[in-house]
């Protein structure tokens, strides 16, 4: 009896000596930029921290009529929008993305930077964004990751540059829609073995249908393959926070989902879409692709994805072209009716 106060006074010094790593701000303050040279552009953020710029626009100098600035997932980088911006640049729409801290060629690449600064890199780039495109409308498109980043940044105070905002499999797999045990497991290493790094590899999970994609993301250096467990709690908060934001998301949104997604499950999803706040003027607008999965841009059925967005940005009251917006409306309208069919 007498050992066991001991035992939990030595595991409670372990947790703290082992308390999780964030990134340090940057080397001072600084009014954000882009600075570019003969092969790369940099964004300097307001801390002076410089993040990798790749920018894809249309041809011959010509003037967009629209601008997205695109935020990647978790352990991907900025070249994620590659495809996508390069097809959208023959529309007429410039695509800019960046590599967020901790992912890509950043310097403390692997270690978490904390959703408050990545929602404020958010919206630090999107001034000095929209101020190199003045009167062109811009708009805020997340991935998985990026998409809860996006997310957290507009719920918080909607960002004045922003005409709407796309979020493309949005990473809301929140702590309350875990399993108790999963959560405490997390907690636990976090703090025991916080540096531990853990593969997806082996889980039979797959990210995409595009599998000549999957595998040049395998060949990629700067993917991050192995995660350390502090990186992956917090990706659990913004996560969390990027659903317990929803309700005050009240800017107009496009919402993406593939049916076979296997990353984002589909309960916290039809969750997030459920506490979306009632929209007068209908300009939040939902869509399920039934043959889509977690890579939605880059998927083998990308180019429906992309033509929606596309006219979207256009026409934000219209039906999309495809028709996942009715596929969706008809998802929430089953998942209303379903307690009451357990009830009879």
């Amino acid at each position: 009896m007498i050992r066991l106060p001991l035992l939990l006074s030595a595991f409670a010094l372990v947790c703290t000596a082992c308390a999780p790593t964030r990134i340090p701000p940057g080397p001072g303050a600084t009014e954000p930029a882009i600075k570019a040279s003969a092969r790369t552009a940099r964004l300097v953020m307001d801390d002076g921290a410089s993040l990798r710029l790749r920018s894809w626009l249309p041809r011959d100098g010509a003037a967009p009529r629209a601008v997205i600035l695109a935020l990647h997932g978790f352990n991907d980088h900025s070249r994620a929008f590659q495809a996508p911006g390069l097809a959208w640049a023959k529309a007429g729409i410039a695509t800019y993305a960046y590599d967020q801290r901790g992912f890509g060629d950043h310097e403390h690449a692997g270690l978490w930077a904390g959703q408050e600064r990545m929602a404020r890199d958010a919206r630090t780039a999107a001034a000095v964004i929209a101020a190199r495109h003045p009167g062109v409308p811009l708009y805020l498109l997340g991935e998985s990751m990026g998409g809860a980043v996006a997310l957290v940044a507009q719920a918080e105070a909607p960002i004045p540059e922003v005409a709407g905002t796309i979020l493309s499999a949005p990473a809301v797999w929140a702590r309350e829609t875990m399993p108790s045990y999963q959560q405490a497991a997390l907690w636990l290493f976090a703090r025991v073995i916080p540096w531990g790094r853990l593969s997806g590899s082996g889980l039979g999970i797959q990210a995409s249908d595009n599998v000549a994609m999957l595998r040049a993301l395998g060949r990629d250096p700067l993917v991050i393959k192995r995660t350390r467990v502090d990186a992956i709690e917090g990706l659990t908060d913004l996560m969390s926070a990027a659903l317990e934001a929803a309700p005050r998301f009240e800017v107009p949104a496009l919402l993406l989902y593939g049916a076979k997604d296997e990353i984002m499950p589909r309960g916290p999803t039809l969750a997030l879409w459920g506490a979306l706040p009632e929209q007068a003027d209908g300009l939040q607008r939902r869509a399920l692709y039934e043959t889509g999965w977690h890579m939605l841009l880059r998927d083998l059925q990308a180019r429906t994805v992309r033509d929606d967005i596309a006219a979207w940005i256009a026409d934000p009251a219209a039906p999309l072209p495809s028709g996942a917006d009715r596929a969706a409306e008809a998802a929430l309208e089953k998942q209303d009716e379903e307690p009451e069919a357990e009830g009879d």
